[in-house]
């Protein structure tokens, strides 16, 4: 659901406040005078001013009990702002008014990682609300717009990700695509089967609901400093079609479409943002699911251009929807760059975990920049290689390409669903975001919500505005 709290800037501290929020620093010094005695308050309590950490102190006030929340910064960078300002969210948790004293440093990353933690999903009835504003005392009003902008679009692609699937289908992503306010193409069955997109059909046979090819396109006001593709795989579900998946895994394939989710949440907020960049956003969508027409292992399908691929297993789907996609944006759309991005490999959380996402890149000064920005925007990326000895492991005899390796000579999942997606980019500048372990949440904690965490918008902003702006 949008993000309820609200924020807004004022330019003092206001008399009486209810919820105070003052910061300290490692030192234990904090921020502003208080008439209380601070320095015994945080020994009596052991506190060693990390970030995140909270003393909560009851104030008389004219008209009964206040509260000051003393909220330590730790070392004041973004990573330790961001960690104090959710923290701050959780604990106002049920309150109506937050007034915060802002940190030193990066106010957006605390801003933003505050309205973070207050998103909540729920089809029902609902539990203990966020805070419902967040007030913040003397903070820099632009880095707090920006906090609101990029937080609504984590949201959006939280929600479209976490929404059902008995709702959710690809038609019915489109039209969402469809309301963002942005130029939109989209293509159905019977246009994907006249323009040659045998991937995403192909995908698609073996669900009631036919797939969908989407098309959003950003243009800056002024000049464009370069054109950049985003493409995102769209499966609005995956059992797995008739390589079917066990039942507990299953259960959380509902938000197999988050990377065609961040797709459009990022294409959504570059207008306020101000990007310099000319964007196009392609969303491959369709459902997989088993049925007497869906696609069997060792089918071969052509894709869009004409390279054939073997279908060895079916639930290695998300490559088959994104080459389409990718031969698609490198035939027609010339771009500067390709970024895809993906929940496409389950190897891919063995190697990097829950809380780092993985990029493969075809060149040195694009994987920099995508790391760069992960960095920033605390999106993490680490670097994975394309290891050209393991293509071999896509060889197939009767058609150019398998969809996954033969046997088990190499083992390197994530590296070889890479290697298949670099086929299809042609030979311009390509990177491909596998974001299948940092996709999804286990844990209400910090920013993140049981669900969707909506990984890969905060780090595509930061690349595509502060990056470009830095570059131009």
């Amino acid at each position: 659901m949008p993000i309820e709290t609200t924020t807004s800037v004022v330019t003092e501290v206001p008399e009486g406040a209810e919820l105070l929020a003052v910061p300290y620093t490692a030192d234990l010094s904090p921020a502003v005078e208080l008439h209380l005695p601070v320095a015994d308050l945080l020994a009596h309590y052991e506190a060693k001013g990390e970030a995140g950490e909270i003393v909560e102190v009851p104030v008389a006030r004219a008209d009964g009990i206040g509260r000051v929340f003393l909220y330590g910064v730790g070392d004041g960078s973004p990573r330790a702002l961001r960690r104090a300002g959710a923290a701050l969210a959780r604990k106002a948790k049920g309150r109506d008014t937050l007034t915060v004293v802002p940190p030193e440093g990066d106010v957006a990353a605390f801003a933003e990682a505050a309205l973070l933690a207050a998103y909540t999903f729920k089809i029902g009835k609902e539990g203990r609300k966020s805070v419902r504003a967040i007030v913040l005392a003397g903070a820099d009003e632009e880095q707090v717009k920006r906090a609101e902008v990029v937080a609504g679009a984590v949201a959006l692609a939280r929600d479209l990700a976490n929404m059902p699937s008995s709702v959710k289908h690809p038609a019915w992503l489109a039209e969402r695509a469809a309301e963002q306010g942005l130029p939109v193409r989209v293509w159905d069955e019977e246009q994907l089967q006249a323009e040659g997109f045998g991937g995403i059909l192909a995908v698609g046979r073996g669900s009631a609901r036919p797939p969908r090819l989407i098309q959003l396109s950003y243009t800056p006001d002024g000049p464009a400093d370069r054109h950049v593709v985003l493409v995102g795989k769209g499966i609005t579900f995956d059992s797995g079609g008739l390589s079917l998946k066990p039942t507990e895994n299953m259960k959380t394939q509902k938000t197999d479409m988050a990377g065609g989710a961040v797709v459009i949440a990022v294409l959504r907020a570059l207008a306020a943002l101000g990007a310099p960049v000319r964007v196009t956003g392609l969303i491959a969508a369709a459902e997989n699911m088993p049925s007497g027409t869906a696609q069997r292992p060792s089918d071969v399908i052509r894709h869009y251009g004409g390279r054939t691929v073997e279908v060895l297993n079916t639930d290695a789907e998300g490559r088959l929807v994104l080459a389409d996609a990718l031969a698609y944006a490198d035939a027609e759309l010339d771009p500067d760059a390709v970024v895809d991005i993906a929940t496409l490999t389950g190897a891919i959380s063995v190697a990097l975990g829950r809380n780092v996402g993985a990029v493969y890149a075809s060149e040195d000064d694009l994987a920099a920049e995508l790391v760069a920005a992960g960095e920033s925007s605390d999106d993490r990326l680490w670097r994975m290689p394309l290891i050209d000895d393991y293509a071999p492991a896509l060889e197939s005899s009767i058609a150019d390409l398998a969809n996954v390796e033969s046997g088990s000579r190499y083992g390197a999942g994530s590296i070889t669903a890479a290697l298949f997606l670099r086929e299809f980019a042609g030979k311009r500048p390509w990177a491909h975001l596998d974001i299948a372990g940092v996709g999804r949440s286990t844990v209400d904690e910090g920013v993140l919500t049981k669900g969707a965490t909506g990984f890969g918008v905060r780090v595509l902003l930061e690349w595509l505005t502060r990056g470009a702006t830095e570059r131009s």
